[in-house]
């Protein structure tokens, strides 16, 4: 079984896809994570993020490098969104991706374009998203407690931008699946989403 969960930044995804995972014990791969690492490998050359040569150059980063703390950071996340719109970039790392989605165990992917591009034979399909609002409240808060100083008007401004360019990319932009399931966590907390979550996943399969 492939659970295909896809949204924006902050929406909740992440966290609900690591709770399906452990439900349904599948394994799990947070595909922005690859994104980040991209990004962030960018920036450790000293190359533009925004030029499709020097991001391509950086798909081949280290393994050791998805384990940076760095890349869980906003300057990070940036980087991963601007990445993200270069064909090559999306096209090198679609086999990792894919590889990981068709194992014989089934498994849980979240990113932006699991249900459309990835893995579009998913037997589950989710799209979380989240107002700017509620996401950027989040995100503030995550940071300040890694004791990071941040402002939530910059978060907010943040977020619309990597929102615009994701939705607006030329290839595998941000759009739920035709057949996915949307699940709006604006209102809601982490165990009515996971549980939300959950009863999506099972009504899918059956």
């Amino acid at each position: 079984m492939i659970i295909a969960v896809d949204g924006p930044t902050a929406s909740g995804k992440g966290t609900i896809a690591k709770a399906l995972a452990a439900h349904f014990g599948l394994p799990h791969l947070d595909t922005g994570l690859l994104y980040r690492a991209v990004g962030r490998q960018v920036f450790l050359d000293g190359g533009d993020p925004d030029d499709a040569g020097d991001a391509l150059a950086a798909t081949g980063f280290p393994d050791t490098l998805l384990g940076d703390p760095e890349l869980r950071d906003e300057q990070t996340g940036g980087l991963a969104s601007r990445v993200s719109v270069h064909p090559a970039v999306r096209q090198a790392l679609f086999d990792r991706q894919r590889s990981f989605a068709t194992r014989d165990t089934g498994a849980v992917l979240d990113g932006r374009d699991i249900g459309t591009v990835i893995a579009p034979e998913a037997q589950a399909k989710l799209f979380v998203t989240a107002s700017v609002e509620a996401r950027a409240q989040r995100r503030f808060l995550e940071m300040r407690e890694r004791g990071a100083g941040v402002n939530l008007l910059e978060i907010q401004d943040d977020l619309r931008r990597r929102d615009e360019r994701d939705r607006n990319r030329a290839v595998a932009p941000l759009v739920p699946a035709p057949d996915a399931v949307v699940i709006d966590t604006s209102d809601l907390d982490k165990d009515e989403a996971v549980a939300a979550a959950i009863e999506a996943v099972e009504q899918a399969i059956g």
